[in-house]
């Protein structure tokens, strides 16, 4: 039976229409830096500071274009699932004021979007769990009747829900799409032991997010997670259910059959397939009304599932 609306309450109030700049990259000078997709991740030494960037990828390109808080949202609903979900995480604080950095960084830039976290040594897969029959597990799906090697039922249809959420690990990519592999493959990278725990913790994770979501009148079609090891202990990594890491469906518009619709970059995806743009050259930047619209369903989302609005200027909770 579907939870009751009233478990978590959508909210209206929001602040789509304010215009504030993306921020495309951070600059903490004396420190090292590594730049992912959207993260500035610096080296403090026995911590690590993550900085969400509101940059946007699509079609393993960096747009020119950034969507303006998406840093703020991805950072903040992270930390609201790490203070919901049971077990270790890697995550210590949003305090900025003690890092000791000198007046000339304004830490105002950094609030909401930054937090402070134990260093661990990442596992090099993605552990991605796939509740819904969608994306890359749908043309596998077509082609051989089964999603990464794992069989399922036949006559089964675009975004239909599978019996079982299923596990699908993948290669982890700086640049590039990531690799999916069988979990025998996994067992062979990081152990057989440690595959079977992160197995287990991914499941476990996404049963819960899941559950919770749903009462929000969000569906998780499919998510990845990451784990790190820090003096032997295995910890949840990185952001954690977010429209970037996450597909995200409105459970009131569900209807399997076709793509559904998502709180995640699919828009920006849509309007760089209709462009014209050949994905291999520099991708042209976008157009204002696709960056305010993506912006809104990234706020949307974090509203439906914190139960509070959105605020840029607030530090993450």
């Amino acid at each position: 039976m579907l939870p009751r609306e009233s478990a978590c309450v959508r909210l209206h109030e929001s602040f789509g229409s304010m215009r504030l700049p993306p921020l495309l990259k951070t600059d903490l000078p004396g420190l090292p830096v590594r730049r992912g997709k959207v993260r500035d991740v610096y080296d403090l030494g026995e911590r690590l500071l993550i900085v969400a960037t509101d940059r946007i990828s699509a079609f393993d390109y960096i747009l020119p274009t950034g969507i303006p808080d998406k840093g703020r949202v991805l950072t903040q609903l992270s930390l609201a699932w790490f203070n919901r979900i049971k077990g270790d995480n890697h995550f210590i604080s949003t305090e900025l004021q003690s890092l000791g950095f000198s007046r000339d960084v304004n830490l105002d830039l950094l609030e909401g979007r930054s937090m402070v976290v134990r260093k661990t040594t990442p596992y090099p897969v993605e552990c991605v769990v796939r509740g819904y029959l969608a994306g890359s597990g749908w043309k596998d799906y077509l082609k051989t009747g089964s999603v990464c090697g794992i069989s399922l039922p036949p006559g089964l249809r675009e975004s239909d829900r599978l019996p079982e959420p299923i596990f699908t690990p993948a290669t982890k990519a700086e640049s590039g799409h990531d690799v999916n592999i069988p979990f025998s493959q996994m067992a062979e990278i990081v152990g057989a032991k440690t595959a079977s725990e992160l197995k287990r913790r991914s499941f476990d994770i996404y049963r819960t997010a899941a559950d919770f979501a749903l009462a929000c009148g969000i569906i998780i079609a499919d998510t990845k997670f990451e784990f790190g090891l820090a003096d032997g202990e295995i910890l949840l990594i990185d952001e954690v259910l977010t429209p970037d890491s996450s597909r995200f469906w409105p459970h009131d518009l569900y209807e399997p059959g076709h793509a559904q619709p998502s709180f995640d970059k699919q828009f920006v995806r849509d309007w760089l397939e209709a462009s014209g743009w050949d994905k291999n050259s520099p991708p042209p930047p976008l157009p204002d009304d696709v960056v305010q619209k993506t912006r809104q369903k990234y706020i949307d989302a974090y509203e439906r599932l914190t139960n509070r609005p959105f605020s840029p200027g607030a530090a993450a909770q």
